[in-house]
């Protein structure tokens, strides 16, 4: 009987990942709320939405010193200088051999010398003058642009110094200033600074002549001391390459001299304007001219890090952060992201969108002004150690774009799912190279898993999830950090809501390293509610749709010792926790809730043919389940006694010699009866199940009869409720064994509300209509006359409702789809045919002598 049963239960919840979530037939439906074991179901764990938006709330486990901030300040001077390199901090040491400018050569190593080319024409030099001014050049702290009102003359040359420093018989001139080799930081030039319109004069001529000039020479090479001696009259071939170089170097320059020419007219005409705009004081003209500005760099491709004036122009954007306008600082920090930046200044680029995202007024402006791209962008082609804290406030502004719904839709079409499920599967893979968590990884992480938390409410995300495999790889990252509670709660999350899906419950539960994890964690995190009432209902999930999980679950070591010390340790605290709501009515504590996972799990786990007795003989487990129902009210705690009671129901089935159900059936359906007179539905139809196993036993048929059970089953037989009626049916069935209560179940009406019952739910529920004919067949034994034991009346109608049951074509001829007509047959043939046959031949005949029937378990 077991065995056949498991087999049904497995057909009905095949345990397989279809590619697309499969929705229950109607056969099933009906068939899952008639089986004798059920899987108990309950609401998914509530998360509140926290008031403020913060990289960590008000529950994570981190304290404040140990976690990154969420408030900081941020200024223009944050940002470092893009046209210098930082200091070291390091004082070099000044050169010890001073190098001195060779003299003409005057024997036959020194003619193999290259000398250096003169300065190319002048007129050349002004046509090109745009190169490398970049690199020398900075635009002034104090405004936008540097002073427009230079004289000319000083717009287009450097001024040449009229001192010449002389030390050691040797002088060099670079730029129209004559400077020592080895001259010192205090005697270093700080030439004037030009605006965006003229500067860049410095010619390529003049920087290749400053690395051909004797200096040059000397700077490279003056760690000798002095020029190389050449062994032979004619040049070396690294000398040839040297001078093939320069010659090449020097072509390649001359024909870039169109393009150069090309973008400072580009640049003058079309971005300078932009940027006198950005120095106007209304906010509102700024984002206008910051829109206009990245418009501009992405038409002329000068967005990214090979724009030539890159830095010039990211120092002088530096300075509008200052401004504080959010709508401002969204447009500088998408522009900014657009142009490449790195090290400190994308960490801080980082920060300003985090903090404009934590206003959730600015979502609205977020989403016009598109920065979602550009976030993603970032978590994409960064490098991950060594942008880890600007990864961490990057996620953290989409953790809370995640939650806002108009970004919902927008973030799953942008690749987030993927770009997510990659950036933790690296994680995973640093992680286990290293052999540790790299720091602020865990940061990091809590900020991915809430996002990805937010986005699995959509089934395309769902859909995403199972094809990128991520669910071993949340599984690996909660092995990892098992330390990390923050972390361990968002995955767990994310499973609850996974579960409560069948083919991402399948998914799940196919990976068999789960079980040993979930049980570590609820060991790890006992006191946690908040993590292990969503690790339970996890459980519950996995061992609700499939016998494997099942069995892989209980197989894990100490499964059920976790269990029950869980069980034991919530109902004190709850029992601490109770206190009066301010109506009377007591509200459903945490510590609650969680006892109420936890007999979902264990009831759920009944279910398989195998642990099932083992559960009915445990008598610490029986005993929690009836200090439950002696302990609280439907009124008080209605999904508690509910769940419990579908628990006992269970265990109930399992007629076995050593259950400690059977040995306290009397105590148990005593117990119940408090159930049977409340108000509660779902109440009562749990109690009468039981009671339907119970009652297969005479001395609690006799109990229930005393305490006319009888009664009221009949007259849950009117209660016009399909599963109720199918219960009640049960019971009365095996109180019908007994020859001793027929007359009494017929004084009440029984045989007409059974006939009743019949009639009206018997074409669509040939179960209940086998159930009725076979409480109909005892009711009638030994009697030779039909009439006599039914009455006139009802013995006619029910010859003409079997007569017409037992008819395949009237029968089978509803309105079904074909699956539901595929288990009516099923049903009408295996069941109702073989007993409702006998029961018309009796009727016809008025007399027959057969053995009583008994109501299956329920």
């Amino acid at each position: 009987m077991l065995s056949s049963n498991d087999q049904k239960l497995e057909k009905l919840d095949p345990f397989h990942r279809p590619s697309v979530p499969k929705l229950k037939t109607s056969a099933e439906i009906i068939s899952e709320a008639r089986n004798a074991l059920r899987e108990v179901r309950t609401q998914r764990p509530f998360t509140p939405r926290e008031d403020q938006r913060k990289l960590f709330g008000p529950s994570s486990s981190r304290t404040p010193e140990n976690r990154p901030p969420s408030s900081f300040s941020l200024h223009a001077s944050s940002f470092e200088s893009t046209d210098s390199k930082p200091i070291s901090g390091t004082r070099l040491r000044p050169l010890e051999m001073k190098p001195k400018a060779p003299a003409s050569p005057t024997t036959e190593e020194d003619a193999c010398l290259s000398f250096p080319n003169p300065p190319l024409d002048p007129a050349k030099i002004r046509r090109i003058s745009g190169a490398r001014a970049r690199f020398h050049r900075a635009a002034p702290q104090g405004a936008l642009l540097p002073d427009r009102s230079l004289p000319a003359a000083h717009s287009e040359t450097m001024v040449e110094s009229k001192e010449t420093v002389t030390e050691g018989g040797s002088t060099a001139k670079t730029n129209g200033a004559l400077t020592a080799p080895n001259a010192t930081a205090h005697s270093q030039r700080h030439p004037v600074q030009l605006p965006f319109d003229q500067g860049f004069r410095e010619t390529k001529e003049q920087v290749m002549f400053m690395e051909t000039s004797p200096l040059s020479h000397l700077r490279n090479e003056g760690d000798q001391g002095k020029w190389c001696a050449r062994t032979s009259s004619c040049p070396s071939s690294s000398d040839l390459s040297r001078q093939e170089a320069r010659t090449a170097s020097r072509e390649t320059l001359q024909e870039q001299e169109t393009e150069i020419d090309i973008d400072e007219v580009f640049w003058k005409t079309r971005i300078v304007p932009i940027l006198h705009e950005l120095e106007k004081e209304d906010i509102d003209s700024k984002c206008v001219a910051c829109t206009q500005l990245h418009r501009t760099l992405e038409e002329g491709h000068m967005l990214g890090k090979k724009f030539k004036r890159r830095g010039s122009l990211l120092n002088a954007l530096y300075k509008l952060v200052d401004t504080g306008s959010d709508p401002l600082s969204l447009k500088l920090a998408k522009l900014i992201l657009a142009l490449q930046v790195s090290g400190k200044n994308l960490l801080n680029v980082c920060k300003l969108v985090f903090k404009v995202s934590r206003n959730e007024e600015n979502d609205a402006l977020m989403q016009s002004d598109n920065i979602l791209e550009p976030l993603l962008e970032v978590l994409r082609g960064e490098d991950l150690p060594s942008n880890t804290e600007a990864f961490l406030y990057c996620m953290g502004a989409l953790k809370f774009l995640s939650g806002s719904p108009g970004f919902l839709t927008e973030m799953i079409g942008k690749g987030a799912v993927e770009t997510l499920v990659q950036l933790v599967k690296q994680m995973n893979e640093d992680t286990k190279k290293q052999g540790a968590c790299l720091p602020n990884s865990g940061h990091l992480l809590v900020q991915t898993t809430a996002t990805l938390r937010n986005l699995v409410d959509s089934p395309l995300t769902r859909s995403k999830l199972l094809n990128l495999g991520a669910i071993p790889q949340l599984c690996t990252a909660m092995e990892q950090y098992t330390g990390d509670k923050d972390v361990c709660t968002n995955i767990a999350r994310i499973f609850s809501k996974l579960t409560s899906y069948r083919n991402c419950c399948a998914a799940l539960a196919s990976h068999s390293r789960c079980y040993a994890l979930f049980l570590s964690l609820l060991n790890k995190y006992q006191k946690k509610q908040d993590l292990v009432i969503r690790i339970v209902f996890i459980l519950g999930n996995l061992t609700a749709k499939s016998n494997q999980a099942r069995e892989l679950f209980s197989r894990e070591s100490g499964s059920m010792e976790t269990l029950l010390t869980l069980f034991q340790n919530f109902y004190q605290l709850e029992e601490h926790s109770s206190r009066p709501g301010p109506s009377g009515a007591r509200p459903q504590t945490e510590a609650e809730d969680v006892l109420v996972k936890l007999i979902r799990v264990l009831a759920n786990i009944a279910i398989h043919p195998r642990i099932g007795p083992v559960l009915a003989a445990n008598p610490q487990v029986v005993g929690l389940l009836l200090t439950v129902l002696e302990s609280k009210s439907l009124d008080d705690s209605e999904e508690l006694v509910i769940n419990t009671t579908a628990a006992v129901n269970n265990l109930s089935f399992y007629q076995v010699k050593n259950s400690v159900l059977q040995h306290k059936k009397l105590y148990v359906a005593e117990l119940l009866l408090k159930l049977l007179v409340s108000n509660n539905m779902d109440g009562i139809l749990e109690a009468v199940r039981v009671f339907g196993n119970l009652s297969q036993d005479l001395d609690v048929c006799n109990f229930l009869m005393q305490k006319n059970v009888h009664k009221f089953m009949m007259a849950l037989l009117e209660a016009k409720h399909q599963d109720i009626c199918f219960s009640a049916c049960g019971v009365l069935l095996n109180l019908t064994v007994d020859k001793d209560n027929h007359a009494i179940l017929k004084e009440g009406g029984g045989v007409t509300k059974l006939v009743n019952c019949l009639r009206d739910f018997g074409p669509g529920d040939w179960q209940l209509a086998c159930l009725v004919c076979k409480a109909l067949w005892n009711l009638s034994e030994n009697v030779t006359n039909a009439s006599l034991c039914f009455g006139e009346e009802v013995t006619d109608t029910l010859l003409v409702l079997l007569s017409s049951f037992l008819d395949e074509e009237l029968a089978l001829n509803g309105s079904f789809d074909q699956d539901l007509r595929s288990y009516h047959r099923l049903h009408w043939e295996t069941e109702f045919k073989p007993v409702a046959q006998q029961l018309l031949e009796r009727i016809q005949r008025r007399h027959t002598f057969l053995e009583p029937l008994y109501a299956p378990s329920f």
